[in-house]
């Protein structure tokens, strides 16, 4: 049992550093060629920040553990809405923007509803049982994918961001490639030794792989969002704290998820209609607050009932393994 969390919190720590240096390379080589700024945080450092998820879930399927796959998604989502951007509001109220509140926050509740409904209809379900997530479900996820990514790129020359010339040559070529090179191999690596540690203590103590897919995992996945919506908000930034989230929402959904269905169907025994449920209340409160709530603002109040919120599904979760 030891020896399996040395190897849990090593693999974590290679998957954590693995995204940094993929995600300061793949920003180096977009600037370089300068893609617009909205584009590198929609698609590049979201994907970086996700790719922790990526890593953990697609391992999971490979090696035939969906409930871990599943679960880290679901976790993840709901760890980055609730307590991430929730944190971040404490730090400094969290405002929306126009734009934001007509394009990725809706996203971010039809990822959710998509989800949902390739689970086939989990919400009207007490449990999982003899249900899946079909390979035609993956797929249709990554459907969602192509659109979003079709949108991202239609919105790269609106005129609202512009490349950063001035960084564009902070990152040599060579130094670039070696942090696109070492990232990869530290995800790999250090992806494979978490599945198997996290699998290993699941089966240990007791836990199902649902449960420790949603909280251990998805926690430990999602550690880059929350360092990077932390520095952001701290730093007076909080349009990249909320657009670090929302982006990394939608990737997980429907391209992490759709990657790991796709790869081996999904079984849901080990949920129950009250994960989904949390999942489409998070983006419904999110979409809420923004469209309709006060100065269109997460307020301080509002990120620590988030929190309370988080805390709460989390001892949910735990007692009712």
């Amino acid at each position: 049992m030891i020896i399996s969390i040395l190897l849990f919190i090593g693999g974590l720590i290679l998957v954590l550093l693995g995204a940094n240096w993929l995600t300061d390379g793949a920003s180096a080589l977009a600037r370089r060629f300068k893609i617009s700024e909205l584009v590198i945080g929609l698609t590049i450092v979201a994907l970086g920040t996700s790719l922790p998820e990526l890593v953990i879930s697609m391992g999971a399927a490979l090696k035939g553990s969906p409930g871990i796959a599943l679960g880290n998604v679901i976790g993840s989502n709901v760890f980055n809405t609730l307590l991430i951007l929730g944190t971040a509001a404490l730090i400094t109220p969290i405002k929306f923007n126009s734009k934001m509140l007509s394009r990725e926050i809706p996203f971010n509740l039809l990822s959710a509803i998509a989800l949902t409904l390739v689970a086939g209809g989990m919400l009207f379900a007490e449990s999982g049982e003899g249900q899946y997530i079909t390979r035609n479900g993956g797929l249709l996820l990554l459907c969602f994918l192509a659109v979003f990514i079709r949108y991202t790129f239609s919105i790269a020359n609106d005129g609202s961001n512009t490349a950063d010339e001035e960084n564009a040559s902070a990152m040599g070529m060579g130094k670039t490639l070696i942090c696109i090179a070492g990232g990869l191999a530290a995800l790999i690596f250090g992806g494979n030794i978490f599945v198997d540690s996290a699998t290993e203590m699941a089966t240990a103590i007791g836990l199902s792989e649902a449960v420790i897919g949603i909280t251990i995992v998805s926690v430990g996945s999602s550690l880059p969002e929350l360092a990077v919506s932390v520095n952001a908000a701290r730093k007076g930034n909080v349009g990249i704290a909320l657009g670090n989230v929302l982006g990394s929402n939608i990737l997980n959904i429907f391209f992490i998820l759709g990657c790991a269905a796709t790869i081996c169907p999904i079984e849901l025994s080990e949920f129950k209609y009250v994960d989904f449920y949390v999942l489409i209340t998070t983006a419904i409160l999110l979409y809420f607050i923004g469209k309709f709530g006060g100065k269109t603002t997460i307020t301080r109040i509002e990120g620590a009932f988030f929190i309370c919120c988080y805390i709460a599904y989390t001892i949910y979760l735990i007692s009712n393994n």
